[in-house]
């Protein structure tokens, strides 16, 4: 490894930033690789020195110029939490469940102009979505590991010369925009199962998100609950074991944390949401 890229330290410290320091890599800490849609100069001749024979992009949020994704001998790997084609774009994760989608999984592949489009070098799948995963759970639990597991295997495939490019497949593919404030709002009038996979698909961040009044308020730690939802849908019609209970349009749901405005997370029998209470 002749040298490792991470973001600059935000509230949590950088794992792999820690790992590179321990075993006296060279460590770069950069936010952006381009500007206005055009790639840095000083960042491509840093890397550019390295003279990598490989990136691996293992969970890159940052847009990376094709100056440093074609400049290694090798190319780039780069991973993606999805069975791609389906579920390219920045929030798969979250899309995953909220879209219903039953099965997930991780794909390795070979980076190029588009959004996920690049040929395919090792993906696994078999990882059932459950009814109470997150996005946050999906990935730690489950993918997490798997994905590791990918990301050294085709690095291995590439370094003995076994690696095979394996074209997407364009008729099965899908792209979805970022989850943003208008996909995390919850429209009181769909089902019961899609909001309860909004508010699943949207926990960690950015946390679906309803009114009251003025405020926004944010749901996370969401399952289904017992109950028809006679009451209107939207209500908090009490609360159980520290949960607050939603009515909702064929059902209930609970909600375990909230942020409401610009506050904190905190749980959500302390939230001053009240039973009684109909949100917007």
């Amino acid at each position: 490894m002749v040298g490792v890229y991470v973001p600059p330290d935000g509230r949590r410290k950088d794992p792999l930033a820690a790992e590179a320091a321990e075993h006296g890599l060279p460590l770069f800490r950069h936010r952006y690789f381009r500007r206005q849609g055009v790639a840095i100069a000083e960042k491509v001749a840093e890397h550019a020195a390295l003279k990598a024979d490989l990136n691996v992009l293992a969970f890159v949020t940052a847009i990376i110029p094709p100056e440093i994704i074609d400049g290694p001998r090798l190319g780039s790997l780069c991973f993606h939490p999805s069975l791609l084609p389906k579920f390219r774009g920045g929030n798969a994760l979250a899309w995953q469940i909220i879209a219903g989608e039953k099965e997930s999984g991780v794909s390795v592949f070979r980076p190029d102009a588009g959004v996920d489009t690049g040929p395919i070098v090792v993906q696994k799948g078999g990882v059932a979505i459950r009814d109470d995963h997150t996005a946050g759970s999906l990935y730690f639990d489950r993918l997490y590991g798997l994905g590791v597991d990918a990301i050294a295997e085709a690095v291995e495939l590439v370094a003995s010369g076994r690696a095979s490019y394996r074209p997407q497949d364009e008729a099965s593919a899908s792209h979805q925009g970022l989850v943003d404030g208008e996909v995390a709002r919850i429209d009181w009038s769909r089902p019961v199962q899609e909001i309860d996979r909004l508010i699943r698909g949207c926990d960690p961040q950015p946390g679906a998100v309803a009114a009251r009044g003025d405020e926004e308020v944010r749901f996370f730690d969401g399952v289904r609950a017992e109950g028809t939802g006679d009451e209107s849908p939207g209500t908090i019609v009490g609360v159980d074991d520290g949960r607050l209970v939603i009515a909702a349009k064929g059902g209930r749901l609970c909600v375990g944390r909230v942020r409401v405005g610009a506050g904190a997370k905190v749980a959500a029998a302390e939230s001053g949401l009240a039973p009684g209470e109909r949100l917007g």
